[in-house]
């Protein structure tokens, strides 16, 4: 297992990456502590990490070999991370030992039913990470992809016991079993890569009696491996992976470290298995709050819905970045003044309202607010492809004055991304 020290990790990237080494140009090289490192700006980030130079990363791409899979959290300049074969194999062996603290079980028959293909990571980091595990099972490498029926008799035909994917996958697939009347023998489910809501829960329940709904870990191919579930974890709860990655949860205002349980702030990570693109105080783009006491091994945390970055709808992230660029098109039609993300749950779905606010208020053209989901699902084609599924809601479109803007109360800051889904009482 190769684990770095912070210390390590922080002098690697100083030395051998361009925008570590402007970015802590202020701290000194002896006697820092964690919170005298700044937090990473995404945009500043990924403005450094270009397809051609990158000065983020601590060597040439490609000269080591490795992986480059593609973020999914992007509709604008397609975003890319990179990783060595070792830091690959050491990401997918703790994730994978996660994974198997978390009622995975010898002799599991399980279908994997992540998506792959066009450089996304999912699918195949799942398989990786399943190999590496500690329990013996047999993987069926399905997709996401694949037709219903197909997918329904491979688990039949071979007795899978276990599924793995999305939640839009799961409750599609469910809802396919149900309508067609098969019954299948499945007692357990692992959903990443968003939220599994209490309707949507009861909907598996329904169709597998007995079913167990697990998370299947936290992570991101940006940032890596964050945390793992167990039997101890609550809805949303998550424990972190131990000495391999550090788990912050930061306040909005001053930047600094909460130590205190139930205390909301950014969720930052820093990876100490990577130098190649080192991942230093990331924001991981989700809200969360400490459930156990400071000092508690692979310590609890809760997720509370998505941080300042992007909206998660969905499978599927819209950067708040990429909105704003759109809207900035709209100046000879609207003045727009602000804007926010809202994300509700409804019929077992995600729907996102864009709330724009205009010195115009309310008083918007019907073709200026077409215009503008016309640009949406142009720039995020996920987004049509969901729909055409009936997977989530179509995009809202609400126009505003500044006032109706929801802020912090207590900053008075505009609230970028406001989810309101079940998630934050559960």
């Amino acid at each position: 297992m190769t684990v770095h020290s912070l210390e390590q990790v922080v002098g690697y990237a100083r030395e051998h990456s361009p925008f570590y080494r402007d970015l802590y140009s202020d701290v000194p090289t002896e006697g820092w502590k964690i919170a005298d490192l700044p937090v990473i700006d995404q945009t500043a980030y990924w403005d450094a990490h270009g397809q051609s130079t990158s000065r983020v990363m601590t060597s040439p791409l490609g000269a080591e070999g490795g992986y480059l899979y593609k973020s999914g959290g992007t509709t604008g300049q397609p975003k890319f991370t990179v990783y060595t074969k070792e830091e690959w194999t050491e990401f997918t062996r703790v994730f994978g030992s996660g994974l198997a603290k978390n009622s995975l079980a010898d002799g599991d028959r399980i279908a994997n039913l992540f998506y792959a293909g066009e450089l996304y990571t999912s699918f195949i980091f799942l398989n990786d990470s399943l190999q590496n595990s500690d329990a013996n099972v047999l993987t069926l490498p399905i997709g996401g992809a694949a037709p219903f029926e197909f997918i329904v008799h491979t688990l039949q035909d071979y007795r899978v016991n276990v599924l793995l994917g999305v939640p839009t996958t799961l409750l599609h697939l469910a809802e396919y079993v149900r309508d067609q009347g098969i019954s299948l023998s499945i007692d357990r489910c692992y959903y990443g890569g968003e939220a599994m809501y209490p309707d949507q829960r009861d909907l598996l329940a329904q169709v597998f009696p007995g079913i167990s709904v697990l998370t299947v870990g936290y992570a991101s191919v940006d940032a890596g491996h964050i945390g793992y579930g167990d039997p101890s974890c609550g809805f949303n709860e998550h424990r972190t992976f131990g000495d391999s990655s550090i788990i912050e949860i930061v306040d909005d205002s001053t930047g600094l470290p909460i130590e205190e349980v139930g205390r909301e702030g950014r969720v930052v990570v820093t990876n100490l298995t990577r130098l190649l693109m080192p991942v230093i105080r990331y924001p991981a783009g989700d809200r969360g709050v400490w459930v156990d006491e400071p000092g508690t091994p692979d310590r609890r945390f809760r997720l509370l819905g998505r941080s300042e970055e992007g909206a998660r709808v969905g499978p599927m992230t819209l950067n708040y970045d990429d909105i704003h660029a759109i809207l900035v098109d709209l100046h000879q039609a609207v003045e727009v003044t602000g804007f926010q993300l809202v994300v509700t749950h409804q019929d077992r779905r995600d729907l996102l309202t864009l709330r724009i606010a205009t010195r115009q208020g309310a008083a918007v053209p019907a073709s200026v607010t077409e215009t503008v989901r016309a640009a949406v699902y142009r720039g995020r084609p996920m987004f049509t492809d969901l729909l055409s599924d009936g997977l989530v809601h179509p995009l809202a479109v609400e126009w505003i004055e500044s006032d109706d803007l929801i802020v912090n109360p207590r900053t008075g800051k505009l609230r970028r991304i406001v989810d309101n889904r079940l998630a934050r009482d559960r």
